[in-house]
């Protein structure tokens, strides 16, 4: 568990290509692929340590969301052909991180890509999409919202704000009443917010109720590193992350510096199974970005 853990924090943190060669020539965790509805599967890692991917069987073929660490894309085909024998069509991906992306080259091939624009723009910097790894960024894009198939096959793709980093994709299977959050909603956590990418502490608790209220016709919820979740585990999260910035703003009206109010920061009652996380900082990584961009 510790080392899917300690490659997880790598990956959010843009560090992978230093530490491939420690983990090369290691197997990837084994996989787990459970039935989320019909035509709609979610395959897992052990603990969640890479990001969920999502496999939505259409008429016309098989489009996944998210292809989790480097090394895992034959396994996930695999899973997908113990429910499928379709063709993988298309390839979503929530946001850059290489928990996300990290097998889009195994999956060649006639298979459109899509992601946000400023997550293509994120995945360009990135060396493991340099040369002819290229072609396996997103060529199909949007702003705000996209729609891709009909009927009981449509996706719709939402951009709702900057949260975890400025390209984040929520993606919605209208017909299964069903969305993926990718690592804007990561499971009950504090946010994880990678600057480097976009990422803003001062616009999350916007972005996340902005999707809260706008995906009213779902019932489920594919998070980027737990076990499924509810509407109400969103307005929730949407909520924390409202009082957390509230909290910062009555620390600065208090004239605290940043590093004082992160050494006094304590998890409200109500949100006490939330997990404290230490990625991009911790929570004192949070409140120093917060400070940063509400005294600008």
């Amino acid at each position: 568990m510790k080392r899917v853990l300690t490659l997880s924090i790598l990956l959010s943190l843009g560090l992978f290509s230093l530490a491939a060669v420690g983990f090369q020539n290691q197997a990837p965790p084994p996989l787990d692929i459970q039935k989320v509805k019909d035509n709609l599967y979610m395959i897992v890692t052990p603990d969640y340590g890479a990001g969920n991917t999502a496999v939505f069987i259409t008429g016309s073929g098989v489009v996944l969301v998210d292809t989790k660490t480097p090394g895992n894309g034959q396994s996930i085909l695999d899973k997908v052909r113990t429910v499928t024998q379709k063709p993988i069509t298309t390839i979503i991906n929530t946001h850059t991180h290489q928990d996300h992306t990290g097998s889009n080259d195994f999956f060649k091939g006639n298979i459109e890509f899509v992601a946000h624009e400023n997550t293509k723009a994120n995945m360009q910097k990135m060396p493991e999409f340099s040369g002819g790894n290229a072609k396996f960024i997103p060529s199909k894009t949007f702003k705000d919202k996209l729609t891709l198939g009909s009927g009981k096959d449509r996706i719709d793709l939402y951009y709702f704000g900057r949260a975890h980093t400025s390209g984040d994709a929520w993606i919605v299977f209208p017909a299964l009443r069903t969305a993926h959050s990718g690592d804007a909603f990561a499971g009950k956590n504090t946010p994880l917010i990678d600057t480097a990418n976009g990422g803003s502490a001062a616009e999350y608790a916007a972005t996340i109720e902005k999707a809260s209220t706008t995906l009213k016709d779902i019932d489920t919820i594919i998070t980027g590193h737990s076990a499924l979740m509810k509407p109400a585990d969103l307005k929730e999260y949407a909520d924390f992350n409202k009082e957390f910035l509230d909290w910062v703003k009555a620390e600065i009206k208090a004239g605290k510096t940043a590093e004082a109010a992160a050494a006094e920061y304590k998890l409200p009652a109500r949100y006490k199974d939330y997990r404290v996380v230490d990625f991009f900082g911790g929570m004192a990584g949070n409140v120093q970005t917060a400070y940063k961009e509400l005294k600008k």
